[in-house]
């Protein structure tokens, strides 16, 4: 390169540059509280949902099926994890790992674990790494497949297909932002995936001889948004960029999904921004003054109660219309030990059952064959059982 040449590069270089870190630093710095009428998503179809319940807080056309390229290694990595067996190692002799687009950098006879894969799947979105995890769990990828879309009905993403284990275009290969919103849910309760698809780098030892190197994860928005707990990028050009992703603050877990964005990383902030504006983390503790359960057949009449507290993620708005109620039995025979489970109480959005709780007994209560009574006392008790029946 001549030495004029070399100097446009590094000039398109720094502009590039220069423009790439202004647009991070205004989503850093949270420069513009957006509302969900500012927010101006650029992408086709997208959701945010709080983690916990599944409540939807923000989407657009959120059940319009479209393809959904490498976020599809969700659902693959999630089986292989799954699947157990994650540490055994095994020689990649299969044709699979022979695949167009990106990769973990497999090649034929390399010895490799199944951990080693979904780390592959989740963080340089290696095609190779979900064919070889097919081919490993099910005998192949069409197998593989079915196991995919099993899994997605027990889930129950019911407006999704999957046909490939790495996402790679086919027409018959789709899902919606809120299936992946599903998805996703459903993986963060997975601990293995969480510590996986969070990591900006892994140092893995793969390879034929097996040596070590670091796989790079795609997710910027790790680097760049507070409490980012990463999951999954995707692009090709039938399906355009697709993120989901997932971040905690204050005990609080939002999921966002965009689909078709070529704004994807600004516009998962601005929509994060606006779900952190939106929710609060609410402790909840039923009031249990003047209440109590009937005993029978002990030396008293009720028994003290006692509940933990619960803790969910409301809006302000959500807070006004929430409800509650208690399911106690009319009475309970003793003897009854401390701690022992009584019933419940539930919180109750819109008729929808949000959390629960259980009612105990907060003391011992004993019976009145453990005591010495009289029989007034013990007519009583008869007349007790008969009249709360």
């Amino acid at each position: 390169m001549s030495k004029a040449g070399g100097f446009v590069f590094v000039i398109k270089y720094w502009k590039t540059s220069i423009c790439f870190l202004f647009i991070w630093s205004m989503i850093c710095l949270n420069i513009a509280l957006v509302s969900a009428k500012d927010l101006n998503v650029s992408a086709k179809s997208c959701i945010l949902i709080e983690a916990s319940s599944g409540r939807v807080l923000y989407s657009v056309n959120e059940r319009e099926q479209l393809p959904i390229a490498s976020t599809t290694k969700i659902m693959s990595a999630l089986l292989a994890l799954e699947h157990g067996d994650l540490d055994t190692s095994f020689v990649a002799e299969d044709n699979a790992i022979m695949v167009e687009g990106s990769s973990m950098g497999l090649r034929f006879g390399d010895t490799v674990t199944l951990r080693d894969l979904c780390y592959g799947m989740l963080l340089p979105s290696g095609n190779d790494a979900a064919n070889l995890a097919a081919v490993r769990i099910a005998g192949s990828k069409e197998a593989f497949a079915e196991l995919m879309n099993q899994r997605a009905q027990e889930i129950g993403m019911t407006q999704t297909h999957f046909v490939t284990p790495s996402g790679l275009h086919n027409d018959d290969h789709y899902s919606t932002a809120y299936d992946m919103a599903l998805l996703a849910q459903e993986a963060l309760k997975n601990t293995a995936f969480v510590d996986i698809c969070k990591q900006k780098k892994a140092k893995l030892t793969f390879g034929n001889p097996p040596y070590d190197r670091w796989l790079s994860n795609h997710n910027k928005l790790l680097d760049y948004y507070e409490g980012c707990i990463g999951m999954k990028t995707g692009f090709t050009k039938k399906a355009g960029r697709c993120l989901v992703s997932a971040v905690e603050r204050d005990g609080m877990v939002l999921i966002c999904v965009t689909l078709n964005d070529p704004n994807d990383w600004l516009d998962h902030a601005n929509i994060f921004d606006y779900g952190f504006s939106l929710v609060q983390k609410v402790n909840l503790t039923p009031d249990l003054s003047g209440i109590c359960a009937n005993a029978v057949g002990a030396t008293q009449d009720t028994i003290p109660l006692t509940v933990q507290e619960l803790s969910v993620v409301l809006t302000a708005e959500e807070q006004q219309r929430l409800q509650s109620r208690m399911l106690l039995r009319p009475f309970y025979e003793a003897p009854i030990q401390q701690g022992e489970r009584l019933g419940s109480y539930e919180y109750l959005l819109d008729g929808e059952v949000i959390a629960s709780g259980d009612i105990c007994a907060a003391v011992d209560i004993l019976s009145i064959k453990e005591q010495k009574v009289s029989i007034w006392e013990r007519i009583k008790y008869y007349f007790k059982i008969i009249f709360l029946k």
